[in-house]
């Protein structure tokens, strides 16, 4: 047992306080700067292009923009298969894109770097179709897990009220995709494929980190005889909390390393799942050791004194 115990659960109010100022912030940033949803989710056009030599994907994006007069993300990555590098420039265009558009477009990038040897390759229309299946299919197994984990913890832990011990840890989280989806907002990535597996990840992530504290309140139930709901926490959070942290800060500190190896070498879609995971990772160990916790004491001590108050 730690020599010292941390009064986690008689904090409730300070960690709400917290988590309610990061849902203001993810709230104001989602406002003024938007929510960017992937082509695969809301449909669109991919146009790609060889080209030799260096471009400037931040001049491409402006020139792209005033001709097509709506937002494209544009991506640039080697040619494993000769001397050229290939650049996509993906957007959501509800008329079409027509052949003359596709010329200026062509013509555009041509002008732009005269010696770049630029050539179109393809040009593909996304139907969104696909991508609100898997989409949906992904929240359907998100519901589906979040049941069987209530169920699991409810009978695991059913000495020490596993239903709303099951409730509370859904909620931490809920708590925790917030703010995976606040990461995605923060840094302008796009919600899409990555978003889905960050979330998939930190829902194994979180609940496992859960369920040791529970399974030490459980344990300590047994050894602490007579002490109350607020105590047992508190000395299960106690310790677990250096196993908590040094998960977490081996995992964050890989992830950082992928981040910053990802960002010098231009991999936007290692780097659109490594940053956000990080947040995920950190939230999972916060709502782990203080959100679900002190949730369950809180809805366990407020059913108690509703049960008193009727006798």
């Amino acid at each position: 047992m730690n020599k010292k115990t941390y009064d986690i659960a008689g904090k409730k109010k300070l960690w709400l306080i917290i988590s309610a100022a990061l849902f203001v912030i993810i709230a104001v940033l989602t406002v003024i700067k938007g929510t960017e949803i992937a082509i695969e989710f809301k449909g669109g056009t991919i146009v790609s292009y060889s080209y030799a030599g260096d471009i400037n994907t931040g001049d491409i994006d402006k020139a792209m923009q005033e001709i097509l007069n709506t937002p494209v993300t544009i991506q640039s990555g080697e040619n494993i298969s000769g001397d050229t590098k290939n650049i996509t420039v993906s957007f959501s265009y509800d008329d079409g894109l027509s052949e003359d558009t596709q010329n200026k477009m062509l013509e555009k990038l041509q002008s732009m770097y005269p010696n770049g040897n630029i050539e179109q390759l393809e040009s593909n229309d996304v139907n969104p179709t696909s991508g609100r299946e898997f989409f949906l299919k992904c929240v359907i197994a998100a519901i589906i897990a979040a049941a069987l984990i209530i169920g699991y913890i409810a009978w695991r832990f059913k000495k020490i009220s596993g239903w709303s011990a099951g409730i509370c840890a859904i909620i931490a989280l809920l708590h925790d995709l917030v703010i995976v989806f606040g990461s995605f907002i923060l840094f302008g990535y796009e919600i899409n494929a990555n978003f889905i597996a960050v979330i998939l990840t930190i829902l194994g992530y979180s609940v496992n980190n859960t369920i040791v504290v529970y399974d030490r309140i459980r344990e300590n139930q047994k050894i602490l005889k007579g002490a109350s709901v607020a105590e047992l926490v508190n000395v299960s959070d106690s310790q677990t909390l250096t196993r908590s942290i040094r998960t977490s800060v081996t995992t964050v500190a890989t992830m950082l390393i992928v981040s910053i190896v990802a960002y010098i070498y231009g991999v936007s879609s290692i780097l659109s799942f490594a940053v956000p995971l990080i947040f995920g990772m950190v939230s999972g160990t916060y709502s782990s050791i203080c959100i679900a916790p002190s949730l369950w004491v809180w809805w366990y001590e407020k059913r108690k004194s509703k049960k008193k108050s009727k006798k």
